[in-house]
């Protein structure tokens, strides 16, 4: 609000909508403002990796073990290939039940009681891979990978829906072109995202068209006290942010930066 958007409430939800809304707003929280600048844009930078990670490992190690094998030191592909070593299925389909497996046990988790929910969530998982494995069914090394993934998924959880399309349009590409195709998903999708407007504001703001006034609340987050305009284009009327607060103070927290 703060920054001219607008906040839609709807009765009987405990979420709240924000509008316009852009793609690096899914990468910040509410308590990187209490946090000094560094300590916010490390946060920042840890959950862009982890959306990364968990919409391209399955995609990565799939590609690598299939085509890429001169990428992986020798010494660690040794150990792939022994522990793939009886395993009846490629590393496609083992990544394939994996994933399918655990947003399954995801699913049930939210459906039931959170205590509940939570000890299926973490029991099951690993149960089912320690099971998968014994039996040989799976590769230890993919159950790592999966298990990598889903933690990686939980730092941006707005992006969640996104993150399991968009893994498994990678894998697929990853599976069939390898490298190539890995690549050729991500330019794809970001051509896709740089043509997605939200109520008339570009969803890549400010990165793409790139705005280097507007840049001090992305991926790095300036002190408050560089902060006072809003976001150009999102309000006509009112410019300022907020108040001034002063580079240096007595007190403690963001007011010291």
């Amino acid at each position: 609000i703060l920054e001219g958007r607008v906040a839609i409430l709807v009765d009987g939800t405990p979420f709240v909508l924000t509008a316009p809304f852009v793609l690096l707003e899914s990468f910040q929280a509410a308590e990187d403002y209490y946090f000094r600048p560094y300590f916010a844009t490390m946060a920042r930078i840890i959950r862009i990796i982890g959306f990364l990670v968990t919409i391209m490992a399955p995609a990565f190690y799939v590609a690598t073990t299939t085509y890429h094998q001169e990428l992986i030191p020798t010494s660690l592909l040794i150990t792939f290939a022994q522990a793939r070593e009886g395993v009846p299925f490629p590393a496609f389909v083992e990544s394939l039940i994996m994933i399918i497996t655990f947003e399954i046990l995801r699913e049930a988790g939210i459906r039931l009681p959170r205590p509940v929910g939570q000890a299926l969530s973490i029991v099951g998982a690993l149960v089912i891979g320690e099971s998968a494995v014994s039996a040989g069914i799976i590769g230890a090394p993919m159950v790592i990978v999966v298990a990598i993934t889903a933690v990686s998924g939980f730092l941006v959880p707005a992006q969640n829906d996104s993150a399991i399309v968009l893994r498994y349009l990678m894998l697929i590409l990853g599976a069939t072109f390898g490298g190539f195709g890995i690549t050729l998903g991500l330019i794809s999708a970001l051509v896709h995202m740089s043509s997605l407007e939200s109520f008339g504001y570009m969803y890549l703001t400010p990165m793409a068209p790139f705005d280097i006034e507007d840049s001090k609340d992305t991926v790095i987050r300036a002190p408050l006290w560089l902060m006072i305009s809003r976001p150009k284009g999102l309000t006509a009327d009112e410019q300022r942010r907020k108040y001034d607060i002063p580079p240096s103070g007595g007190g403690s927290g963001e007011a010291s930066d």
